[in-house]
């Protein structure tokens, strides 16, 4: 990238700047028009220059030909003018001042907007390009570099050179050129007042930079330390496990303490010297008014100036500090982003970045790949010169299934890397069909090879849009747009276009469904599905469709058949002796299985007012249970809670289990609580305030009589809950309909999970192996209606969160090993991909593996050597070093580096 900001702005804004800077120009005799006016008001409209008495008229607007005195010998008049009064010529000249506030004013705006609009376009276009270095950093080089710094650096440090880039030329042009206009026209009312005025403002310009410069270097080291910190919390929010396992974090706040320290007295010391800076430059800025007042009110009285032309001065001097203050700050902001800018592009400047062409998205994958792989002396060396890689050289088919073992830091992890395209090799060659790996773009080796590490990251969308990732290499039909929206979109591609951005569409469909084998959406769900079951994810997807929900507008039918699976369950569960472990939702009976929110509601809410944790302060709740005498109950359930609460966990650490099962008050909120209770139990519940009532009130909406057994609700109780909840469904049918989805026995609710609605009710508390049994009931009534493609589907809009922190890491990596499958590649590279599995998981789930890529190549490094054994061709690498290779009968013998490996496990 180029070093200087100044040149990187200029190359790709020239045209821009240019044309501001026309604007600029242009508005500068405007301006000193502005600043002469006031001489002229004073002067002519006011003390009456030029008038030979009261009533005597003078011309106004007279134009004469430019220079024309000097050639003539006399003015040659252009345009006599309007003769006017003295009255008229105030008006007239005071008409023209406010006139001149809104010319120079539009100038401003047109200039400031525009190089706003520059600025933020340039903005756009350094976070692109530094993205997109980013997304060309070599794999050890992306692997060394810490994503919190990088993020920071491209929203947060890259922020204030968007105002800067607006400003570069524009600024000095418009603000000098202010400057000098006010300079030249004071000068020309007194040359005195005008050397003055310079020799301050030479003054401000030589000194204030020279102080500002260390503050600058103090403003480095403030970005440097910020930065560090932000690393360090990131190292910290990512080892939270370890801080907490190994008791270190205090050793973590001191740690975090001393680096805020350490920011606290650089920006102190930066506070300390920008104010000593601003009261020397506030000075010099009130020094030359004085200077003004004395000495132009001295040439006045000698009348040597008249008294409009010092009024016009000290008007235009007022209007110097300013440019002059501007051109300083910027000045210093010059400084300060150029140094801002030179250590962000530092951090994206890796010694070798992978060449632009590599990722043009118009590359084709070309042709399968055939022949053999051959890898010829290849060697791998660290930053430090250490060798990772050393020598190895190999020749196998591209069709072979290859198993590559070897113990920790036997350099196979490397190999894999290398033979995946990803990691280019240091010395040697790998050729595939005789073609350099090293060459081939991404269209190519991400295409046709397919990779999954140890830690395959998932993205924090779907389940389905994480296994179809690796099918989008480039957009294939155009989303459709029509009327404003395609409008729109064609505004935004010009802007991308001028901001040197991607103009490829996001909403377009990405995806290469030939590349999995398939034509449209519906064949692509076929192959998911394929490779959910070859990958043993489909149970967790399954369970996960369960979980979910599904849109009636969009999937009549399937909620129609999920209607039917409800029906059916019943006698399923009679079939299996089962009845009894789930309690069905009846209108007219409470479900003690159920909370008192869900009984009272009979429904799930879908708005934030009649969740379960607002019902206490919901007035149409409330309104309904003061008619029934629920609320007064409820307010002694809430009592009775709250005593038992304080009374259970009064001697436990905040951290206690029974924190979770009677989740009712927070370990922080128990003081407040056990204050409360006392307060109760002397003087009851007519002592309580509305706030303690309505604390109170909160507590029992969560409880669930046949789970917490506190034996709170008894049949009147129970009455007097479906009582209210009948006032309930009553007044949101005429209020608020589509705030709470209603149970009702024939209709699917929308807002509930697809097991939910298929229950119609809640698995019955302290029924051993209630929810096992329940849930294979529920399989085979969904298997027999033909349902379980719906709830696969459903499963597969799963969110797996960040990073798939919603997953387990055993689901996280047969996610990624199922993205590598889907996009059946030529050569599948799995690096040792499945050591979070158990043994057994690991052996079942690589036999399907390879049997599904018969007649397909596979390169696999092993963490458990005996699986070699069904692989055409092995490879043994220890320290680097290629030391044996052959079939696995061959090489598992006596005294083999195979069988050591082997026999050390």
């Amino acid at each position: 990238m180029e070093p200087n900001i100044f040149k990187y702005i200029w190359r790709h804004s020239r045209n821009e700047q240019i044309k501001i800077l026309l604007v600029v120009a242009a508005s500068l005799p405007f301006y000193f028009v502005a600043l002469d006016l006031p001489k002229s008001i004073v002067n002519q409209g006011i003390m009456g220059s030029g008038f030979a008495g009261p009533g005597s008229e003078q011309p106004f607007l007279a134009l004469d030909l430019p220079f024309g005195e000097a050639l003539t010998g006399a003015p040659v008049p252009l345009f006599d003018g309007f003769m006017v009064d003295q009255q008229t010529l105030l008006m007239a000249l005071s008409l023209a001042f406010l006139l001149m506030v809104f010319v120079n004013g539009g100038f401003k705006y047109v200039i400031n907007t525009s190089k706003g609009l520059m600025g933020e376009r340039m903005l756009r276009r350094l976070r692109y390009e530094l993205v997109d270095r980013f997304l060309r950093f070599p794999i050890l080089q992306a692997r060394r570099v810490k994503q919190t710094e990088i993020a920071t650096m491209i929203k947060d440090e890259v922020e204030p050179l968007g105002g800067f880039i607006g400003d570069s030329f524009i600024a000095p042009a418009f603000l000098g050129g202010q400057a000098l206009t006010a300079m030249a026209f004071i000068m020309i009312q007194s040359i005195w007042l005008g050397l003055a005025a310079a020799a301050v403002v030479l003054v401000q310009a030589f000194l204030i930079p020279k102080l500002r410069v260390p503050i600058l270097r103090l403003g480095r080291q403030r970005q440097l330390t910020a930065r560090a910190l932000a690393g360090r919390i990131g190292e910290v929010v990512e080892g939270a496990v370890e801080v907490h396992a190994h008791d270190t974090s205090n050793f973590e706040r001191a740690e975090l303490s001393s680096r805020l320290g350490r920011i606290f007295e650089i920006r102190y010391e930066i506070f300390r010297r920008k104010f000593v800076v601003k009261f020397l430059n506030n000075f010099l800025a009130q020094l030359t008014p004085f200077v003004f007042y004395a000495g132009g009110g001295l040439l006045a009285l000698r009348g040597y100036l008249d008294i409009g032309a010092l009024v016009a001065v000290i008007a235009a001097y007022k209007d110097l500090p300013g440019p002059i203050k501007e051109i300083i700050d910027w000045d210093q902001r010059r400084l300060d982003v150029q140094i801002k800018y030179e250590q962000v592009i530092e951090q994206f400047q890796p010694s070798k970045i992978l060449d632009p062409a590599v990722q043009d998205p118009a590359r084709d994958a070309g042709p399968p790949l055939e022949g053999e792989i051959e890898v010829a002396t290849v060697g791998l060396l660290d930053e430090t010169d250490n060798k990772l890689v050393d020598s190895v050289s190999f020749t196998v088919k591209v069709t072979d299934h290859v198993a590559i073992v070897g113990n920790g830091g036997s350099g196979k992890e490397y190999l894999g890397l290398i033979l995946a395209g990803l990691v280019p090799p240091s010395s040697g060659t790998t050729k595939i069909g005789g073609r350099d790996l090293s060459t081939l773009p991404q269209a190519v080796t991400g295409r046709r090879l397919s990779y999954v590490g140890q830690d395959a990251y998932l993205f924090p969308v779907s389940v389905r849009e994480n296994l179809i990732y690796g099918l989008k290499h480039k957009p294939g039909t155009e989303a459709a747009r029509e009327g404003d929206a395609a409008a729109r979109r064609a505004s935004r591609i010009a802007e991308a276009e001028r901001a040197g951005n991607s103009t490829l569409d996001p909403e377009a469909d990405w995806v290469d469904y030939a590349a999995a084998g398939a034509e449209d959406s519906a064949q692509l769900h076929e192959r998911i599905t394929s490779v959910l079951q070859t990958v043993d994810i489909e149970e967790d997807v399954y369970r996960f469709g369960l979980l979910g929900a599904i849109d009636p507008e969009t999937h009549a039918e399937a909620c129609a058949a999920v209607l039917e699976a409800r029906a059916a369950l019943p006698g399923r569960l009679v079939a299996d002796d089962a009845e009894n472990l789930v309690v069905r939702f009846d209108p007219e009976r409470y479900n003690g299985n159920a909370t008192l929110a869900e009984n009272l509601l009979f429904g799930t809410p879908r708005k934030p007012e009649f969740a379960a944790s607002a019902l206490a302060h919901n007035a149409l709740v409330t309104q309904a249970m003061a008619e029934t005498g629920l609320l007064d109950r409820i307010l002694d359930m809430g009592a009775s809670i709250a005593r038992t609460m304080v009374e259970i966990f009064a001697d436990l650490p905040a951290g206690h289990p029974f924190f979770d099962q009677f989740s009712f008050i927070d370990a922080d909120d128990l003081p407040d609580f056990g204050t409360l209770v006392g307060k109760l139990d002397k003087h009851g519940t007519k002592a309580l305030d509305e706030a303690e009532r309505l604390a109170l009130r909160r507590l029992p909406f969560d409880y669930v009589e046949a789970r917490h057994r506190l034996a709170l609700v008894d049949s009147d109780v129970e009455a007097m809950v479906v009582a209210a909840r009948k006032r309930i469904a009553e007044r949101l049918a005429e209020s608020d309909p589509d705030a709470v989805a209603l149970y009702r026995p024939d209709a699917y609710n929308a807002t509930a999970s697809l097991q939910d609605n298929i229950l119609f009710g809640r698995l019955a508390y302290g029924q051993a192996r209630a929810e096992e049994i329940v849930g294979r009931a529920v399989t085979e009534v969904l298997d027999q209606l033909g349902l379980r493609a719906t709830v696969i589907e459903v499963g597969l809009d799963y969110q797996v969160g960040i990073g798939g922190n919603r997953l387990s890491a055993a689901q996280r990596q047969k996610i990624g090993l199922g993205r590598a499958l889907l996009k059946r590649p030529d050569i599948l590279i799995v690096n040792d991909a499945l050591a979070v599995l158990d043994a057994g998981s690991q052996a079942r789930l690589l036999r399907r593996v390879l049997e599904r890529r018969r007649g397909r190549g596979v390169i696999w490094t092993l963490q458990r050597p005996e699986s070699a054994e069904n692989f055409d061709r092995v490879l043994v690498m220890d320290e680097g070093r290629l030391v044996e290779q052959g079939s696995f009968a061959d090489l598992n013998r006596p005294g083999s580096a195979l069988s050591g490996i082997m026999a050390a496990e």
